[in-house]
């Protein structure tokens, strides 16, 4: 992006002067109240009309579900819009309609495809409810320098990679869509407009004499300051001295028992392990003891984040990884995403070569020490997923256990972090049951276990798709023969199922031969049919390989990030407890597919912002350390107004490196503590706000 100067301050506020009754630092693009011609907006699958109101009109946007995306377009009238002086779009939206749904955004520049060039924002409303969706600007790179950057997903000048984000100058048109809608709804939306003042980062990359090295020996960005940045070694080891006084100060809430549970709340039948129960009308955990336990926790209790070091020669200052007494923070990782994809990388932890800095050569026993001594005086009571077991091991704070297997993939398959797995090979079973036994003398049977998160955020694609993928298989592969096997038992001559699925197979062998797909709306009955066989097969094989090794321990699911209503029901059937990876703003109001009365787990979600030296705010961005506090609070705080949840776990315990991890390139600033191993201090009081409060406000809802 262009940098500030008298232009730039000129044209801001010009543009923001020029619009009259706007609210102040807005501008507004659409408000409908005259000169708009509804007739004219193109739609797909949508009827709009004005709505009057006591002050101008409103869109009204009444949408089928015929279409994936049904909605309209709204062009800039002169070809484009010039939002850069602008920090986000939003618009006000109410749901007139008779049941819950979502609205979308989209802010595009040319050739915006949905993922690249263009932004999405949403808001989910009940029938009558109102609110704001916003779509904040992220910024395509402009800068000289940040060419010369790579393998971060966000950089020093405030832009993240080109693919999701845009160009403010240069919007095009926005549309209000629904997502994938299974019934009608209808929205009313008005006042579309920008506001917030951008500011471009303080220092240009292009204007400093030297911008490389750019990052410290502490791993912090160099060229700007913020409150709590370690600037010296003594400055590290004081805020040590600092936080250790506040853990003496604050070590904990009254009212917990020694797992975590509420002491002083009612005493449930003890079982020695963690359970669920629902008790008056609310789900709950269950602790070892029988007390109520609501699990507030976070994820990744291990500080091993490290950054590639490969071709980034002059990137760091004082490296510290050239003296011998940090040569063990190198190590390996492989890249599955972004500039390194699919090569091994060197890397470097800055975040633990800091530990040995602040705790000495006992670096390891101390910050597990001081894991545990946190989590409690923060007022959480779990230690989540991809942690430790060095720590959690140490059973002082309870804790979920990770469990990652192998076997054999379902080839016509896809997905983010890789294929589906094939569930009907004999692989898939043999390896759950190995990967469980590893437990045996650790996690499994262990009391301050809760349970057992097996695999993550795996592909399920829509409700046909992994019946899809087994017929685009080989022919050797499981999957596929155990849906011909179906097939052949339901129609039984192969011209029966040409004639439903309109196909000219020549045989059944001809059929295990193709590779190809069949038409969707044809062969619906048959294919949703198989993926429900599919989502059954993985939930009740993993579930039997839970209870086998640890029959009196959760099964907590996989933690679903992208997911469709057949796997969900797959799920309900064989979890204990439904595991969801939600970055939203709020679950206050989430309703699981077909209504479950399940206990339902949060495994990720977190806030971030760039007020600290980061570069990119992780999924959900919020303005800085405050709105992140109480956007903290406000989450959780709707999870446990909910009937059904039993816990929220943020992701994660410490930032990711500023550079970018191996693995995808995430540097977020998503933190409870910073790349130095110091808190947070206003999420922190948040985490406490939330935590020493944690029972009653839960109890007393009915």
């Amino acid at each position: 992006m262009a940098t500030a100067g008298p232009w730039w301050l000129w044209l801001s506020l010009a543009f923001v002067a020029a619009c009259a009754g706007s609210r102040a630092g807005e501008h507004v693009l659409f408000d409908f109240d005259k000169d708009f011609d509804a007739a004219k907006v193109p739609t797909s699958d949508v009827k709009v009309e004005l709505a009057p109101r006591a002050q101008g009109a409103a869109l009204r946007i009444a949408s089928g579900h015929r279409v994936e995306w049904p909605g309209v377009t709204l062009k800039a009238p002169k070809g484009k819009w010039d939002l850069s002086p602008f920090e986000w779009l939003a618009l006000d939206v109410k749901n007139v309609g008779t049941n819950e749904a979502t609205l979308c955004c989209r802010v595009d520049n040319p050739g915006a495809d949905g993922i690249r060039n263009c932004l999405t924002g949403h808001i989910a409303l009940k029938p009558g409810e109102s609110g704001t969706l916003q779509v904040p600007f992220v910024r395509k790179p402009a800068s000289a320098v940040r060419g010369k950057l790579f393998g971060m997903r966000g950089y020093p000048d405030g832009s993240s990679e080109a693919e999701r984000a845009i160009d403010p100058a240069n919007v095009t048109q926005l549309l209000i869509f629904v997502p994938r809608p299974k019934e009608d709804h209808a929205f009313e939306i008005d006042n579309i407009r920008v506001g917030g003042s951008y500011t471009p980062p303080p220092v240009d990359p292009d204007k400093v004499k030297s911008f490389f090295p750019f990052i410290d020996t502490f791993g912090q960005y160099v060229h700007k300051d913020w409150p709590g940045k370690t600037r010296s070694l003594d400055g590290l080891k004081k805020h040590l001295d600092a936080e250790l006084k506040d853990l003496a100060e604050r070590p904990g809430p009254a009212d917990w028992d020694q797992y975590g549970g509420w002491k002083d709340g009612p005493t449930l039948k003890a079982t020695g392990f963690f359970r669920v129960e629902k008790h008056e009308g609310r789900w709950w955990l269950v602790d070892p003891d029988g007390k109520l336990f609501w699990s507030h926790g976070t994820d990744c209790v291990r500080e091993n984040d490290s950054t590639p070091i490969n071709e980034r020669a002059g990137w760091f200052q004082d490296f510290p990884g050239e003296r011998a007494e940090f040569k063990e923070f190198f190590s390996t990782g492989r890249a599955l995403h972004g500039h390194y994809a699919g090569r091994t990388v060197d890397c470097f932890s800055f975040l633990l070569a800091n530990c040995k800095r602040k705790y000495g050569e006992a670096w390891r026993e101390r910050i597990a020490d001081m894991a545990h001594r946190r989590l409690r005086s923060w007022g959480m009571n779990t230690i989540a997923n991809w942690s430790d077991p060095a720590v959690y091991l140490m059973r002082r704070t309870p804790y979920t256990a990770t469990v990652h297997f192998g076997g054999k993939l379902l080839e016509g398959s896809q997905g983010y972090w890789g294929k589906f797995r094939d569930v009907f090979d004999p692989s898939f079973r043999d390896e759950v049951r190995k990967a469980m036994a590893a437990q045996v003398g650790k996690a499994a049977g262990d009391p301050w276990c809760i349970g057992f998160f097996v695999d993550n955020e795996i592909a399920w694609g829509d409700e046909l798709s992994l019946a899809v993928a087994a017929l685009q298989s080989p022919p050797d592969a499981a999957a596929k023969k155990a849906f011909l096997d179906d097939l052949r038992a339901k129609h039984g001559d192969i011209g029966k199922l040409n004639a439903a699925w309109g196909t000219g197979h020549a045989s059944w062998e001809a059929l295990l031969a193709h590779r190809g797909a069949p038409d969707k709306a044809k062969a619906r009955d048959d294919l949703a049919a198989f993926y429900t066989k599919t989502a059954e097969t993985y939930f009740r094989v993993i579930r039997d390989a839970v209870k086998e090794v640890a029959p009196n321990q959760l099964y907590l699911g996989c933690r679903f990030a992208w997911v469709n209503d057949r796997a969900v029901a797959a799920a309900v059937k064989f979890c204990d407890v439904v595991s969801y990876n939600f970055y939203r703003r709020s679950i206050a109001d989430f309703r699981i597919p077909g209504g479950a009365d399940v206990p339902l787990i949060v495994g990720e979600f977190h806030f971030g912002a760039l007020d600290r030296g980061m570069f990119h705010t992780g999924l959900v961005p919020v303005k800085d350390q405050a709105e992140r506090a109480k956007a903290y609070r406000k989450y959780v705080e709707g999870a446990l107004r909910h009937p059904q949840f039993v816990g929220t776990h943020w992701f994660k315990y410490t930032d990711e490196p500023t550079t970018g991890r191996a693995l995808d390139e995430e540097n977020y600033q998503i933190g409870l503590l910073d790349g130095c191993d110091t808190p947070y201090p206003e999420t922190r009081d948040a985490l406490r706000e939330v935590g020493y409060n944690l029972y009653k406000p839960r109890g007393a809802a009915k």
